[in-house]
This record gives C-alpha cells, structure tokens and sequence, in this order.
C-alpha cells in the first residue's frame, strides 16, 4: 500500500461516489470517510418520497463491504470543524486527519423557520432523522402546514394527502417553484395541488409559529390562523461551509471550483451540493443540489484529486425529479425565460412537455408524467441543440404518437 492519503469530508451520496472511485482507480493509500451523522451513506430522495410513504432505508453499503472491501476508515457522528490548507490538515472535533487528496462533499443544510428553536413539531427535512420524525406525525394523523411550495414542501404535502389528512402549503411568492421551472410553469405544477386536495396559499408568509412547548398553530402575515401538528419547512439549504472559515477557499454560495471541481487549494477538490463549480455545458458557474450531479461529482473529483495532472472537466446538462401524488415531475437543463413553449399535452392536465429557450439555445424541458421523453431532451441539450432543433424534434415526438 503507498502512503498516499485521501480524506473526504462528508458521507453523502457524493462523498461514497468518491471513495468507491478512488479504489476502482486503482488508487491503495488510506482512505478516510469523515461524516456528521452517525449513519452510514444513505440515499436521500426517497426521504420526502417512498419513505415518507412507509418504504425502508437502506444503506448504499454495508459497514463491512466499506471498511473491508473497501478499505474505508469511517469516522461517523464527527462533523468536521477545520481546515488547514498550508499544513494540510481537516479537523473533526478533537481528532486531526492529514491529507494528500482531499474532497469536500459536506453538502447543505436545510434553513430554518426563525423563532421556533423551542418548539417541538417543527422539523426541516433533510436527514434521516428528519424523516424519520416528520413519517411518525403523518401516521399518528397530524394536522399539517408546510412552509414552501418547493419540491421538498410538496413532496410532503403529496404524503399527508396519501394518508386523507388535511395538509396547507404557505408559500410566500406569488407562484411556486418560480426559480426551478419559471412562472408560467410553476403555475402548472402548482394546479397539482388543487387538484389533489391540497391548500396552496400563494403572495402570503408566516409571521409566526406558536405554541405552548409543541407546536400548536401557524399564524400568516394576512392575519390567517392555521391550527397544526406538524409544520414543515421546505425553503430551502444552504451549503456547509462555515467549517471552512479561514481555510483560504473561494466561499460563494458553496466552494467555487473551476471546470475540473479544483478549489485552488492544493489537492482540494469539491463535489455534490456544496460545490459551485463552472460548467462548461452552459459556460457558468452553477451549484445543484440533485442526486444525479452528486454522483457524478464525487466520482470525478476523486479521480482528479488522485491524479491532477490528467484532470478531467466535470460538464453535465442538470437533472432532477420529484414525484407529487402520483405524478412525476422532471427538469433537464436550466428554467431560461427568454421562451418558454408547451410542445406537447396540457398544462391544465395531467401530462405535458414544456421546452425552455436560451438565445437560439434549446436549454432546458420539463415533464409531467413524460418519463419516456426527459432524456432525450437532454441529450439533445448536451449536444448543444438550437431551439429550431428542439421543436422539430418535438413536432416529430408529438405526430409519432398521434399515429400509435
């Protein structure tokens, strides 16, 4: 074994993906998998989807396929504190950790309603135990507000709705998801709810969350009182960053990277949720919190931090999903406003396939219920497809249909 050492920060999906590269390349130094929570890596969408609905949580590894196959050190519950760059050096608590390689994959923390530190019943979801606690209020029937019309938020909606308990969504924009998908469609995506049983309170926010030590009621800027159980907050995550004050890294809504996910700190690299690194798909810096760029990060960073030399550049058309009631939503590429077309189906229905434009760019789609589509489009979008191209090949898409 050489004495190489690779340390990385954050036992997420991004963090596993980098250990597991690191092997597969053949790298035979030490490997340390510093985590804050004590669990092993787990996936983290089915915490707002299938979870919620009942479904296990497994671990993507067993502890001993990643001490023992793997040859993995796992330093659980230890959230990392410090860097030192110079001295090349990460802090978790009381314990020091020298590296060669570093990745940093701590990804984001889900922001929080002010003032409701004391209450009980007030929960973000973004952990295991998040989940865990927001499943146990929906199945003992709790009356529930959630705060956000995000994709987490209506998620959560989604699961009290399958379990016929009341749910309100407070939003404080006058149109959901207008940052994911743009006004017109987040419009669109909200109608799911209305249909589906659910209050969507758009244009109005809280002003305050109260109880007597749990939480009892939500009361709204426009002067509304919702009674509740369980209040959830969706609004939203911040990368985890304060670790790295003072570490000399470029701190700018997350870790700026440059294409190949090189901090500019020798042997740092940067992957998954905390990194905002410059895509040469789109040529812009960009920061996604989705399974699918986290993944790939982390494996790309890993094999770039053992080998910088031969660093290759991370480029990827964005990708995430969400299931509400028992629809999909998915998005490829990025929500331009310069035009947005619905190229096939119904807004107001229950399938639809809507294309963004960017200049003479095709640069993003959204689906409803359009899983045999989304990827084509992405491809095509990584293939740098003009807008023209795009809609001939939806004119085709949509005719090959009519005539099956």
């Amino acid at each position: 074994m050489s004495g190489r050492r690779l340390v990385v920060v954050g036992a997420s999906l991004a963090g596993l993906r980098a250990v597991e590269a690191a092997r597969k390349s053949g790298f035979d130094g030490s490997v340390v998998l510093i985590g804050a929570e004590p669990h092993l890596p787990y996936d983290r969408p089915p915490l707002s989807k299938a979870f919620l609905d009942g479904a296990g949580l497994p671990a993507f590894r067993t502890e001993e396929v990643l001490r023992d196959e793997l040859g993995v050190r796992l330093v659980l519950g230890a959230p990392a504190t410090a860097l030192d760059t110079a001295a090349r050096v990460v802090t978790a608590g009381e314990r020091e950790f020298g590296y060669d390689a570093l990745v940093i994959a701590t990804g984001a923390a889900a922001r929080t309603l002010p003032g409701t530190g004391g209450l009980t019943g007030v929960h973000t979801l973004r952990t295991r135990d998040d989940a865990l606690a927001v499943r146990s209020a929906l199945d003992d029937g709790a009356r529930t507000v959630v705060v956000g019309a995000g994709f987490i938020g209506s998620e959560v909606a989604s699961a009290a709705r399958k379990r016929g308990l009341d749910v309100t969504i407070v939003e404080a924009l006058p149109t959901p998801l207008v940052r994911a998908v743009g006004e017109t469609m987040g419009r669109a995506c909200g109608a799911l709810h209305a249909r589906n049983g659910t209050d969507l309170r758009c244009g109005t926010g809280v002003a305050a969350v109260e109880g007597d030590g749990r939480v009892e009621r939500v009361r709204l800027t426009d002067g509304t009182v919702l009674p509740a159980d369980l209040v959830v907050a969706g609004i939203g995550a911040v990368p985890a960053t304060g670790w790295l004050a003072g570490a000399g890294l470029s701190l700018d809504d997350g870790v700026v990277c440059d294409e190949t996910l090189f901090t500019g700190a020798p042997g740092v690299y940067a992957a998954g949720d905390v990194a905002r690194w410059h895509n040469p798909a789109f040529g812009r810096h960009m920061r996604l919190e989705h399974w699918t760029s986290a993944a790939e990060q982390g494996a790309t960073a890993a094999r770039n931090a053992l080998d910088p030399a031969n660093a290759k550049p991370y480029s990827t058309v964005p990708y995430f999903w969400s299931d509400w009631y028992d629809s999909r939503i998915q998005f490829v590429g990025v929500p331009a406003t310069e035009e947005v077309r619905v190229v096939d189906g119904d807004p107001g229905g229950d399938r639809f396939v809507a294309l963004y434009r960017e200049g003479d760019r095709l640069a993003g789609a959204l689906t409803l219920n359009g899983q045999t589509q989304i990827m084509k489009y992405r491809a095509l979008i990584m293939r740098g497809a003009s807008w023209a191209d795009g809609l001939e090949f939806a004119d085709r898409r949509r005719s090959a249909l009519e005539t099956a």
